[in-house]
């Protein structure tokens, strides 16, 4: 299988956040955001490996900045590493106030999505390359130490 960089295993989400998606408050309930989350890592693994996949694990997510009520919410997400089945998809959530300028890191996360076959098994998907562009790289390599670790943690 020909490997694909991060860039060509991409998928972007946005959507204007509604008053029945939040608490009283006005912050925007943190599952609403997951889902919008899972969701876009799910496009950019079906991207990747051209099968159905299912979410295995989320991880290290990070809530940096409140969600309010009226912004826009911009979900990215890249698969920036695969095993033989499994992908890590690194996902990026951007709030932006539309009456007002500038756009803020809301919530980060790593998403492992599991690639599978017509029958429900797990299946192989093609590797990510390893980018020239230093950002990629970076996140290819954490994301190689973090699958090599839970391979470990599975064969104990």
């Amino acid at each position: 299988m020909k490997p694909k960089l991060p860039t060509e295993s991409s998928a972007v989400l946005a959507e204007l956040v509604l008053p029945y998606q939040a608490n009283p408050a006005g912050n925007v309930h943190g599952g609403e955001i997951m889902k919008m989350m899972d969701s876009t890592a799910g496009v950019a693994a079906q991207k990747h490996a051209r099968t159905n996949v299912v979410t295995a694990r989320v991880e290290e997510i990070n809530f940096k900045q409140p969600v309010l009520v009226g912004d826009l919410v911009t979900c990215r997400a890249n698969v920036i590493y695969a095993g033989f089945s499994s992908m890590e998809v690194f996902v990026t959530v951007e709030s932006e106030n539309l009456r007002s300028e500038g756009k803020q890191i809301a919530l980060t996360a790593f998403f492992t999505m599991v690639s599978l076959d017509g029958n429900g098994r797990p299946s192989e998907v093609p590797p990510v390359a390893l980018s020239e562009d230093a950002y990629w790289r970076k996140l290819y390599l954490e994301g190689q130490k973090r699958y090599e670790t839970r391979r470990k943690k599975r064969q104990r």
